[in-house]
């Protein structure tokens, strides 16, 4: 008996990394479905029989994720803030928006797993968007503000790193192939923090101009870009990342978004 094809669910505008993984995919004999998100949601029943995967955004996913029994993985909310300042160089707390209103000096604010929260350094808690904006009880990560010199982005599955690749420099995007002590460092955050992290998932490390590494952040892998990574070993992330819901490891359930 044949089994039905994998699908992979796109979004209608791709990025660079997301036609990289398309052409990837396709190469594996994958099924592509590019649609808006109420569209791809609406095609569950021509979907059903084959394992369904997304490579797309959160409001994307929020979406369509639900309707086709796709499990989300995705780091805690906390677990940057969680690390111990040895790996983060910096000190970062995970707190409710309404109390980094209180800041009375620049951090660095973001929304741990999407981009509701806009990832930038505010002068104080005051430029921050405001309670008519967002739930005043939304959780943020604020951090130290910390300069890197260069970020690599590592693809992790099952507590390794498969493949990887530089991202920026200086603060601009700037592509290029992995650095062997940017892997040596993720290799010592996944032997401190690896379990507790989803089984599949994309790590930001980067280096500052004295020569640290430093954990940046943890990515949901299927709403990151592959960059210059290997895009086999990237798309293994992702598929894994975004998944059926039914084959989830008992582990891995309580990642789902």
């Amino acid at each position: 008996m044949t089994r039905p094809p994998r699908t992979l669910v796109l979004p209608p505008r791709l990025t660079v990394s997301a036609r990289t993984l398309r052409a990837t995919a396709l190469r594996r004999g994958l099924r592509i479905v590019e649609a808006t998100a109420s569209a791809a949601a609406a095609s569950a029943s021509e979907l059903e029989g084959g394992a369904v995967h997304l490579h797309a955004g959160p409001s994307f996913a929020d979406v369509v994720a639900p309707t086709l029994g796709i499990a989300l993985l995705e780091a805690p909310a906390d677990w940057l803030a969680l690390l111990p300042r040895a790996l983060t160089r910096r000190d970062v707390r995970a707190m409710p928006i309404g109390d980094a209103y209180r800041l009375r000096r620049p951090a660095f604010v973001k929304s741990p797993n999407d981009k509701s929260i806009s990832a930038l350094v505010y002068a104080d808690g005051s430029r921050l968007p405001g309670p008519d904006a967002v739930d005043p009880a939304t959780v943020v990560l604020v951090s130290d503000v910390m300069t890197f010199a260069v970020e690599y982005r590592l693809h992790v599955l099952d507590g390794a790193v498969r493949t990887a690749g530089q991202y920026a420099e200086a603060g601009r995007l700037r592509l290029g192939p992995p650095d062997g002590d940017a892997l040596a460092f993720g290799r010592d955050v996944l032997a401190a923090a690896g379990a507790s992290l989803p089984s599949a998932i994309v790590v930001d490390v980067g280096r500052d101009d004295e020569g640290q590494w430093a954990v940046i952040e943890a990515n949901a892998a299927w709403a990151s870009g592959c960059y210059l990574a290997d895009p086999e070993r990237a798309l293994d992330t992702v598929l894994r990342a975004a998944g059926p819901a039914a084959d989830l490891s008992p582990r891995d359930r309580t990642f789902v978004r």
